[in-house]
């Protein structure tokens, strides 16, 4: 079981430099955690990427389908009061913006806040770097 970041997901659903590579991790561990508003943050990125013309309607439509297809199997961390003030130590702690503490913080109550041997995928680096410094292994 593996924390899934938002960024790391992207992969999955477009074409991007390390498609390959997330692909990969996610065969060796098909058990995706992530944070309850993932969606809402792939949302927001296939808009920016069909605003700019970075993808087509086609391309927009078939990530949407592959989000689907991951949603049905993963285990989303829901929002409780115990990790918003989580995320709001993190914010403090590692100066993250709110949506990249409140994904650390599903992290952290995902694995019990024992993050040691615990994988966390990101391909943001100041996520990364709190995570690591929080414990986590980071890919």
């Amino acid at each position: 079981m593996r924390f899934w970041d938002t960024s790391a997901i992207a992969p999955l659903l477009w074409v991007e430099a390390n498609s390959e590579e997330r692909i990969g991790e996610l065969e060796k561990d098909p058990v995706m955690v992530v944070w309850w508003g993932t969606t809402v943050e792939v949302e927001s990125a296939l808009f920016r990427r069909r605003s700019k013309g970075e993808i087509d309607e086609a391309n927009e439509d078939s990530a949407r389908a592959r989000l689907t297809v991951l949603a049905h199997s993963w285990i989303e961390m829901e929002p409780t009061d115990s990790l918003r003030e989580m995320a709001k130590r993190l914010i403090r702690v590692h100066g993250l913006r709110s949506a990249d503490s409140l994904q650390l913080a599903a992290a952290l109550v995902s694995c019990g806040n024992h993050p040691k041997n615990q994988i966390f995928l990101s391909g943001d680096q100041a996520l990364k770097t709190a995570a690591t410094k929080e414990g986590f292994t980071c890919l």
